[in-house]
């Protein structure tokens, strides 16, 4: 089956805005055998979209529109599409219905443009979004089905996953179940990561799991796409992979599917009754922010102290030492179970790919204090990023009784 992605917007068009939406979609449509053909964009004018929609209506089997359904003027995908398949825009009560009971429900007055937003070509089907007032919906233009979703991400993707895809996966005539495992690994790259799992039987030409990888430093992604007939079949296949996988790439796993690091520090945390303080130099509050806004982090999380000055903290220098005795007085004065500190010093001089930063790392508990020294290499964001992780992998590591002074690929001597 022929797919295009089809992206409307003049930000997308003119690059004031990354197209991750884009690659989200192509990825997905990837993972679950499908593909793509085309991926086209066009900025918000009439006539442009009109011609790509009957462009794509004549070359694609399947067609999906992404923005263009806000309440905006310049939101123009439901009145191009009526256009295109030669009908008149009609009122969806049901539609109107919910968006009126979803800002009462926030105590709010629905503003009278969002009629717009209920406004559909008469033969469409209504594809449900949950989570917003953009209504998706699905037309046939030319030789096409076109379904149309809206540009904000976490309501695309969601809609893009429950709705539109087993629609295409119908479409099809693709049969069975499929699944994506997704394993986030941080300390190793993604050249060692294949070295660790490539040569696995499941993955090679018929081995029935499809391996790869996305890099998004200072993480990797691998992930394990597969199909099968049922959910026995697919059981079958990918639990013994998993298990091996996991003992392959080990300790390097942070997270799981859509686990967090931080996710799972929290979780560890509150299911020991444990307490959280964290004192950070040059990463600027980033640590404490991957932490603070999580759920339930109210009952876990005691303190963020930010400092600049060394001395601010009760340090001397950037030194284990240092950062052991910070992380004492620490938890001392927070009257936490845990405290974690990062003391951060980068090369003198301008911004540059050569730029380091030594790192150092404080963790104290009841048991004592430990350490752990780093250098990291390729520019203040990159060092400033790095040491954020290194922190929080190892809180992580100290939590779960792994071992934290495992060297990592981004380590310089």
């Amino acid at each position: 089956m022929r797919v295009e992605i089809l992206c409307t917007g003049d930000e997308i068009l003119t690059g004031k805005t990354i197209n991750t939406n884009y690659s989200h979609i192509a990825r997905r449509l990837v993972e679950v055998g499908l593909g793509v053909h085309w991926g086209t964009t066009v900025g918000d004018d009439r006539e442009s979209l009109l011609k790509a929609f009957h462009q794509a209506g004549e070359r694609a089997d399947a067609v999906i529109v992404n923005g263009g359904l806000g309440p905006t003027v310049d939101d123009l995908s439901q009145e191009v599409a009526a256009q295109a398949c030669g009908v008149e825009l009609v009122l969806s009560d049901h539609w109107m219905t919910r968006m009126e009971e979803s800002y009462a429900r926030r105590g709010r007055v629905m503003p009278p443009n969002n009629r717009k937003q209920a406004m559909l070509p008469a033969n469409a089907e209504l594809i449900d979004n949950p989570i917003g007032t953009a209504c998706g919906f699905a037309v046939t233009i030319g030789k096409a089905r076109f379904f149309f979703t809206p540009g904000v991400p976490r309501e695309m993707r969601r809609m893009l996953d429950e709705q539109v895809l087993p629609r295409l996966l119908a479409m099809s005539g693709i049969a069975g179940v499929t699944r994506l495992k997704r394993f986030h690994t941080f300390g190793i790259g993604e050249s060692r990561a294949d070295q660790m799992l490539g040569d696995m039987d499941v993955f090679k030409e018929n081995g029935g799991i499809k391996l790869g990888f996305q890099a998004h430093y200072p993480q990797l992604e691998t992930k394990l796409a597969l199909r099968a007939d049922d959910e026995t079949a697919l059981t079958a296949l990918l639990a013994p992979a998993e298990a091996e996988v996991r003992r392959r790439l080990g300790n390097f796993i942070v997270a799981e599917d859509d686990q967090t690091i931080e996710g799972v520090i929290l979780g560890r945390l509150l299911a020991t009754g444990s307490t959280l303080a964290i004192a950070e130099t040059l990463t600027g509050g980033h640590l404490a922010a991957r932490i603070a806004p999580l759920p339930g982090a109210e009952r876990a999380f005691r303190r963020g102290t930010i400092a600049r000055d060394l001395a601010e903290l009760g340090a001397a220098a950037v030194a284990p030492d240092q950062a052991a005795a910070v992380a004492k007085a620490l938890r001392a004065s927070s009257g936490t179970s845990h405290a974690l500190v990062v003391l951060l010093e980068l090369d003198e001089g301008a911004d540059r790919p050569d730029m380091g930063g030594t790192i150092c790392i404080g963790l104290a508990d009841a048991e004592g204090t430990a350490t752990r020294q780093a250098r990291l290499v390729g520019g203040r964001d990159w060092v400033r990023i790095g040491a954020t992780e290194l922190a929080l992998d190892c809180l992580r590591r100290h939590l779960l009784g792994l071992p934290f002074d495992e060297r990592i690929d981004f380590e310089r001597r």
